[in-house]
């Protein structure tokens, strides 16, 4: 599942925001051993803060198992500000429709080997046409992004091989980094699509993300306070918890059956990720 998070929906997606700082700490840190900045297991860089656009990959259980950030480069970006040596002294590329993807990562300790669902290879080809099919629907016909050469061998297994490079290869730590050029058309993103076995719709609609909002800020919570406490006593399991009480509002508001059948489906979901207490439904008297 694939969740836009910018400038204009943020403040609804913190706690999932902070899975993902989380998601790069634990990738560029503590497994590449990049020269990032970690503060309270977050990494977090001055990019952040110029609102770019993150296209965060769920698994399943709602977990940000992949992400990566598109950021204009009409203004400071990674390339033209950090990384400016790939340029060999050429300027910066700068347009409207060019947009920069920096910060590619996918969890390869949570997702699975193999090429089924919530695998590491699924995983990060439904990022790449997240990524892409958000950015073809912005407006934006190009993609740069700064790479090591393992993400350059990923781009191309996974059919979606650069079209071209800028610059030149140079040393980034312990690796090296280069800057690749994709376009964002339909027949790049059919073929990871064909790649992958990746069918239909990739986004998730914003009941589901609010609940999968909802998921991530119960998993917080549950780092402070021990679980069996949520449900300690018979009057504390008959108090629904805000996720259960807005998934009664999904199931009182559907005027259909096929729009109560999605939110039935959802509520399963959610009690099978272990969201939801396995009597969310007699609770709720629905």
């Amino acid at each position: 599942m694939i969740l836009i998070v910018d400038g204009l929906n943020r403040h609804r997606y913190s706690n999932l925001i902070d899975e993902m700082f989380a998601l790069r700490a634990r990738v560029f840190k503590d497994r590449l051993g990049w020269d990032v900045v970690v503060e309270d297991g977050k990494e977090i860089d001055e990019f952040d803060s110029l609102d770019p656009a993150y296209v965060l990959g769920l698994d399943d259980d709602g977990h940000v198992v992949a992400c990566v950030r598109a950021l204009q480069t009409t203004g400071p970006h990674m390339l033209s500000d950090v990384f400016s040596d790939i340029l060999d002294g050429e300027p910066p590329l700068r347009s409207p429709t060019l947009w920069e993807s920096t910060r590619f990562c996918v969890d390869t300790d949570r997702l699975s080997g193999g090429k089924s669902r919530n695998s590491v290879s699924y995983a990060t080809c439904e990022l790449m046409a997240g990524s892409l099919e958000f950015a073809r629907d912005s407006g934006i016909t190009d993609i740069v992004t700064v790479i090591d050469p393992i993400m350059n061998r990923v781009l191309k297994r996974s059919d979606c091989v650069p079209y071209g490079y800028v610059g030149s290869t140079k040393p980034m730590g312990k690796t090296s980094a280069m800057a690749a050029l994709l376009d964002c058309t339909d027949e790049r993103i059919n073929r990871i699509r064909a790649f992958a076995g990746i069918e239909g719709d990739i986004f998730v609609d914003d009941a589901t993300a609010r609940a999968l909002e909802d998921g991530a800020e119960t998993r917080s919570e549950a780092t402070v306070v021990p679980a069996p406490a949520q449900f300690a006593s018979e009057d504390a399991a008959a108090t629904p918890s805000a996720l259960q009480a807005w998934c009664q509002e999904q199931l009182g508001a559907a005027s259909s059956t096929s729009e109560r059948t999605a939110a039935l489906d959802l509520v399963a979901t959610l009690q099978a990720a272990g969201m939801l207490p396995e009597d969310t439904l007699s609770l709720n008297k629905v």
